[in-house]
């Protein structure tokens, strides 16, 4: 019996070494139950260990908690976020390129000038040639505009505003997916803490069993070896504490990485208070996908390049036209300190493609397989929503049947055990039939978690 306390003991400390804490009163409370099994024990070394045990559950508890609700996780997520920040570079950049296709319309203006030197024979200002170095200076300004391009800029600025939209829509549709990643681990930590909290409530119950064991052993009521199996089952169940709360840590580690936050073993999360809500209003299927179709970002960004690709067409088809520029030029200058009047130049140009080797209609062939292409991408973007819908929806239905089970489960688990219990205190059930409607009891008390 002495060699049981001890093994007790030092599963204990191991215990409280290695664990981090929810509560300060959480903890305490539990210190208190566990103290009740040591206090018996004469070895001082023992004593000593459990009160050094004691001081690190204190040291761990003191550090300050960080407590934050969902909403506050999601803010914290889409803060720190990198691959948000990344698309955010993305849709800035992809701002700039629609930007500029507009100022392409724009007259372009620019200035020059030039100095050179002449050794030798050189030319003179009455045209005349002379061996003399010679120097020469000139400057100007010139400026032009693009009549007419085939109307080439005209789909450059379109193709630019739809990819600007596509990025916009990528950003939102990586906002959503960080949303959803964060709702996940957070409701996540949610159902491993009530499955702690359970795994707690069912320890706390068999220490209860312990305890009036033992009272009755004390008063010669009932013989030393009927209390084994309980304490059997308290080690089972304290084993099934440590691991829910080893799982409760994992969770939060997770959510934690998910905002981005270093400090995890400070973290805790807010329980809605409208989290047991049992109604379930769900759409139709189709009116879901239907509504989806015009909302869903993934949807949209898939949307805008077809569009995008349609005016990479005909931009490869504007080089089928010719083009009209207006150019304009003044300058002047000076030759050998003599200054050389202005000249002015206004004219038009004009091209107009002849044979190019075929590039082209090579251009426009590869725009309308790119076409093809994003509306494939399209289809497949719908087809998988579509599916995403209906399996949502189902589980869904599934998860609502289950949950309804699981109560009626439940209800019929704690009559169960009650009726157990009552027969084990007046020794018409053994501890193995206790432990099994316990058991049956936790098990409901999970599903419905």
């Amino acid at each position: 019996m002495k060699n049981m306390k001890l093994k007790k003991v030092n599963n204990l400390f191991r215990y409280i070494r290695t664990k981090t804490l929810l509560t300060f009163n959480f903890q305490l409370n539990k210190l208190i139950i566990n103290y009740r099994h040591v206090t018996k024990i004469k070895n001082m070394r023992y004593k000593i260990l459990f009160i050094l045990g004691a001081a690190i559950i204190m040291s761990n508890v003191s550090a300050q908690k960080t407590t934050l609700t969902m909403q506050q996780c999601v803010e914290m997520a889409l803060t720190n976020n990198r691959n948000i920040k990344q698309k955010e570079l993305n849709q800035k950049t992809a701002g700039i390129a629609y930007e500029q296709s507009k100022f392409d319309l724009l007259p372009s203006l620019s200035g020059s000038a030039s100095q050179g030197w002449s050794f030798g024979r050189s030319q003179l200002a009455d045209g005349t040639y002379k061996n003399i170095n010679s120097s020469s200076t000139s400057y100007g300004i010139s400026g032009g505009i693009t009549i007419f391009d085939g109307l080439r800029m005209k789909y450059n600025i379109d193709q630019k505003a739809a990819n600007l939209k596509a990025s916009e829509a990528n950003l939102e549709m990586i906002k959503r997916d960080v949303i959803l990643s964060v709702s996940t681990a957070f409701l996540n930590v949610l159902l491993k803490k009530e499955l702690l909290q359970i795994a707690n409530e069912q320890l706390s119950l068999t220490r209860n069993k312990v305890e009036q064991q033992k009272a009755l052993i004390n008063a010669g009521k009932l013989a030393e070896g009927e209390i084994y199996e309980l304490v059997a089952q308290e080690a089972k169940e304290y084993q099934a504490m440590v691991e829910a709360e080893n799982n409760l840590e994992q969770t939060i580690l997770e959510l934690a990485q998910v905002i981005e936050l270093d400090d995890y073993k400070n973290l805790d999360v807010e329980i809605p208070v409208d989290l047991m809500n049992t109604e379930l209003n769900l759409l139709n299927p189709q009116s879901v996908y239907d509504t989806a179709l015009l909302n869903r970002p993934d949807i949209k960004s898939a949307e805008y390049m077809v569009t995008s690709s349609e005016n990479e067409v005909n931009i490869a088809k504007s080089s089928y036209f010719p083009s009209l520029s207006l150019g304009a030029n003044i300058g002047g200058g000076y030759y050998n300190s003599e200054k050389v009047p202005l000249n002015t130049i206004v004219g038009f140009e004009l091209k107009v493609p002849i044979f190019n080797r075929f590039e082209t209609k090579n251009q426009v062939r590869t725009a309308k397989l790119n076409v093809e292409n994003s509306r494939l991408n399209l289809e497949n973007s719908k087809i998988e929503l579509r599916k995403v819908i209906q399996q949502a929806y189902h589980n869904a239905i599934s998860a609502k049947a289950r949950w309804d089970a699981a109560l009626k489960s439940e209800l019929a688990a704690k009559e169960a055990y009650r009726f157990t219990e009552k027969k084990f205190e007046v020794g018409k059930a053994s501890v193995y039939e206790l432990y099994q409607a316990k058991n049956n009891l936790t098990v409901a008390s999970s599903e419905i978690v």
